[in-house]
């Protein structure tokens, strides 16, 4: 009983250290020694920190099993929560998808999506939250109800062109399917949106002081936080990187106004708004990309939040003010790690098992012979005793 009591111990100590470990100590152990603010070069201007994640994709009542709603769900939960207790953002961009089934929910289900994600991504109180509309949340261009536009745009604060505020900072958060360009009144309300951010921004780049709705910081180059990246033909032209996509995937070519935006689009958005960066979601891997002249820009794509869609999770790290851009990639648990220490803990235990038997059997074998040759020796000394009477 003792000896069994004591091969028991180590065991349940592994089995306990492992989940523990890969269920909550793995978040902090990867964040604090992996993920930092990029520092800027210059300390002359005040800036702001921003936590950039994109396509969470939680599970609805249609797709997905149970078990693995629950596991994706406990793998962004702790991810953001450890992620925000470490790094501490001045704000969080999520850029859209942050929904499976949006698209084909009914208000009450649609309500109780965003109270799940309010609860699963709840920040501080001094934590700015901005969250950009995506195809899984209200549909494609062609799928959109105006019900939809309405529920998302109540529950997030959100427009179709959007402008707010970072410190001194400018973003313009754009709906992506808005940008279809078709003419339809969706497309029409966007771009009169648009223009009149365009002729704002413009006044300002000017000088003037006569602005009919001046900006409230002196400007500098917005920033655009959108779903869809901007054109382009594939990934072929992103870098290799833990959270690219992989082969075939990346030389499969984008598809205009379901992959990316289209070229038109893509055009009318940097010649009116002259961004200086643009951040997008919506392929679930990561990419970054320099727009040449006249652009002059970085545009990164951000890799899915979730498992589901990306073994390599990452939260991008934005460090901003009105002169500079620098960005952090933030590699979080991988999936595939997770899975393999799993996988060692189960062979150590199987391994435990086979060596604490092989000594049992050994050990009852040896205790088997002893016992015979006491035997066979008791009956000889028996025997030879008898001779001797």
């Amino acid at each position: 009983m003792h000896r069994r009591r004591r091969f028991l111990w180590p065991i349940m100590l592994l089995v306990a250290f492992t989940i523990l470990f890969n269920e909550y100590l793995i978040y902090y152990t990867t964040i604090i020694f992996g993920c930092s603010w990029p520092v800027p070069y210059s300390t002359a201007s005040t800036v702001s920190h921003i936590a950039i994640l994109a396509d969470t994709h939680l599970l609805g009542r249609i797709r997905g099993h149970w078990f693995d709603k629950l596991r994706r769900e406990w793998q962004m939960y702790r991810a953001f929560q450890t992620s925000m207790q470490i790094l501490r953002p001045d704000a969080v961009f999520f850029l859209g998808d942050q929904f499976d089934e949006g698209q084909w929910s009914n208000e009450e289900d649609f309500s109780r999506y965003s109270e799940r994600f309010a609860s699963l991504f709840y920040v501080a109180k001094d934590v700015k939250v901005f969250v950009v509309a995506g195809n899984h949340d209200i549909g494609f261009h062609h799928e959109i109800h105006p019900s939809r536009v309405e529920w998302f745009s109540h529950r997030f604060h959100g427009e179709l062109i959007g402008y707010v505020t970072v410190g001194e900072n400018h973003f313009v958060l754009i709906n992506s399917m808005a940008m279809e360009g078709d003419g339809c009144r969706l497309c029409q309300q966007a771009e009169r949106q648009l223009m009149r951010l365009r002729r704002r921004f413009e006044c300002a780049r000017n000088g003037s002081r006569y602005c009919e709705d001046p900006l409230p910081f002196p400007f500098s180059p917005p920033i655009i936080m959108q779903h869809f990246p901007l054109y382009r033909k594939s990934d072929r032209q992103c870098a290799d990187g833990p959270d690219s996509a992989p082969e075939p995937l990346k030389s499969e070519p984008l598809r205009e106004k379901w992959d990316c935006l289209s070229a038109e689009s893509t055009e009318l958005l940097l010649k009116a708004l002259r961004p200086r960066a643009v951040f997008a979601g919506h392929t679930h891997y990561g990419c970054q990309t320099w727009w040449p002249s006249p652009y002059l820009l970085w545009e990164w794509t951000v890799p899915s939040f979730s498992w589901r869609n990306n073994p390599q999770p990452v939260l991008m790290l934005a460090t901003i003010s009105p002169k500079e851009l620098l960005v952090n990639k933030c590699l979080l648990p991988n999936e595939v790690t997770v899975i393999r220490i799993y996988v060692a803990a189960v062979a150590v235990l199987l391994f435990s098992v086979a060596y604490q038997l092989f000594v049992y059997f050994s050990t009852a074998r040896i205790l088997c012979d002893e016992q015979e040759v006491s035997h066979i020796a008791a009956n000889f000394l028996h025997e030879k005793d008898r001779a001797k009477r």
